[in-house]
């Protein structure tokens, strides 16, 4: 999913926006007229050596911070942006893509097939067993313990390359690309026997009023 940033930003923003332009601008204008001047006058003398290194040493010194400020705000942009993408795609708890992002990837892996009917991989869907009851029985926290344990195990059963997603609930989704029936059914037999060793403790039952 693309983000883009948005121009729909409080008047507080744009004052800010408004303030620093003016104080970037404003002294922009007194170093150029000061470096202007000292250059001017070094090469009235002539294109000598102290007018050469004039002209070679003052686009340095404007340019160069200069060029660095825009660089490294258009980098920390990116940055973000990039990070935003992620965790816009990311299920929070897991750490395994989202729904949308699980469906998006998927569609666009079974289009890169090139039409070829049918479509070169498999789609594993996952459900932990009678997961309801560890909510019930120890709370939600250790439920959300439990579903972080069951994603990790899936992942690390799963091949390199495969698209990994918490599809809601306990409910998971495995992709697997370009995978004929035994590949599927060895790696769907790796990923149950994963969550089937997770070494998860029962904790004291939370007791509720």
């Amino acid at each position: 999913m693309a983000l883009t940033p948005s121009l729909d930003l409080p008047r507080s923003a744009w004052l800010a926006v408004a303030r620093w332009t003016g104080l970037v601008t404003l002294g922009s204008v007194i170093i150029s007229a000061l470096a202007s001047t000292a250059l001017l006058g070094v090469l009235a003398q002539g294109i000598n050596g102290p007018g050469l290194a004039a002209s070679i040493i003052m686009p340095i010194l404007l340019g160069g911070p200069t060029m660095f400020y825009l660089s490294l705000g258009r980098q920390k942009l990116k940055h973000a942006n990039a990070q935003l993408q992620v965790l816009a795609s990311t299920d929070w708890l897991t750490g395994c893509l989202n729904r949308r992002a699980f469906t998006d990837q998927v569609t666009a892996a079974l289009a890169s097939t090139g039409g070829a009917m049918p479509p070169h991989g498999a789609l594993l869907i996952i459900d932990a067993d009678h997961f309801k009851t560890i909510n019930d029985r120890y709370g939600h926290e250790r439920g959300d313990e439990a579903l972080q344990l069951i994603a990790a195990a899936i992942k690390r059963a799963s091949r390199s390359g495969d698209i990994v997603g918490r599809l809601g609930g306990e409910e998971f989704g495995v992709f697997l690309a370009r995978a004929d029936a035994i590949e599927t059914d060895a790696v769907a037999e790796h990923i149950r026997w994963s969550v089937a060793a997770i070494d998860f403790p029962p904790a004291r039952p939370t007791r509720y009023p």
